[in-house]
């Protein structure tokens, strides 16, 4: 890994591409690991206002996004009203017991079509634009959040025409032929930035998270590696690392998540002290097991090159 001294150019070594394939396994993996805990969090909420059907939820920690489908009425169902849960691991018991161990994976597809691209495009941006601001002004412990907030500006522009179209094939069940028309009816009557429905509190969310977690992250990994003397970063100080960032990035953004956000099709509104368990519950485990698939891959590959480039001298 990198050495912890070292706080120059993070991505030396590697190629973009082989950063978007480590980032591409960090959100396929986060992505099934995590999944569990969504939809038995968004079948928490859901007891909180039972008159939603029908209904499509764009989720996100911060860093990746998830989109959940919840039916509370005819059709092909994922959500199941039969059971009240008392809390989490009640919610997971009773989900298994009734519905199978395959339901806390439901929302996977819709989830993975997202967070992907989100996240490849999140996390290379992140890493060029850290190396640049750095080669230009030298070191700063402020660079890591104004990359975060800045990648994380960029990736939801260009992704939130994708996770509005997909949000309402979602919701609607509308087949691709009679989405592009609603999409050309409303790009007619309201013009190309109805595509971007909804950017607004979804940058009002995540820009700060994203700001608030690159600075502590890279601050937790620079400090737990000069207390335990250690010149590279080990695989338990980057997953702590990522944890702890993740849960106070998500714990001081906690007020941008509950603000009503009805721009897409439909987000949550809950309580926020009836909403941080779940939240943080979700977040910090998502944000470890990301960022240390992501550094474990840039290492896998910057080890190879190095491996290559010592047999071809």
């Amino acid at each position: 890994m990198m050495d912890c001294e070292d706080k120059g150019n993070v991505s030396y070594g590697i190629t973009t591409f082989q950063q978007i394939v480590s980032s591409c396994c960090g959100a396929i993996l986060t992505s099934v690991l995590v999944t569990p805990l969504d939809v038995v969090k968004v079948r928490l909420q859901a007891q909180s206002n039972p008159s939603l059907k029908g209904k499509s939820f764009l989720d996100s920690d911060g860093l990746t996004d998830h989109i959940y489908l919840y039916e509370n009425g005819t059709g092909k169902t994922w959500h199941k009203t039969s059971a009240r849960f008392t809390g989490m691991l009640d919610a997971f018991a009773k989900i298994v017991q009734r519905e199978g161990v395959k339901a806390l994976w439901s929302g996977l597809p819709p989830s993975l079509a997202v967070s992907v691209p989100t996240t490849v495009i999140y996390f290379t941006c992140y890493d060029q634009l850290r190396d640049a601001f750095i080669n230009k002004l030298g070191d700063n412990d402020y660079i890591p959040l104004i990359a975060g907030g800045i990648a994380r500006l960029f990736s939801a522009t260009i992704i939130s025409p994708i996770e509005m179209i997909r949000t309402r094939m979602q919701s609607r069940r509308l087949t691709y032929t009679e989405l592009l028309a609603r999409i050309s009816t409303g790009v007619t009557q309201n013009g190309w930035l109805s595509l971007w429905k909804g950017w607004g509190p979804t940058i009002l969310r995540d820009v700060p998270f994203s700001a608030l977690y690159w600075y502590n992250y890279e601050y937790f990994k620079m400090s737990l590696c000069k207390k335990s003397s250690s010149h590279e970063p080990t695989f338990l100080i980057i997953f702590s690392s990522g944890a702890a960032a993740g849960s106070i990035a998500a714990t001081l953004t906690l007020p941008f998540d509950v603000i009503k956000t009805y721009r897409q099709t439909e987000l949550w509104e809950l309580d926020s002290t009836h909403c941080i368990i779940p939240r943080l519950s979700k977040i910090a485990p998502a944000c470890a097991i990301m960022i240390s698939t992501y550094e474990y891959g840039k290492t896998f590959f910057r080890r190879l090159n190095k491996d290559k480039d010592m047999k071809n001298y």
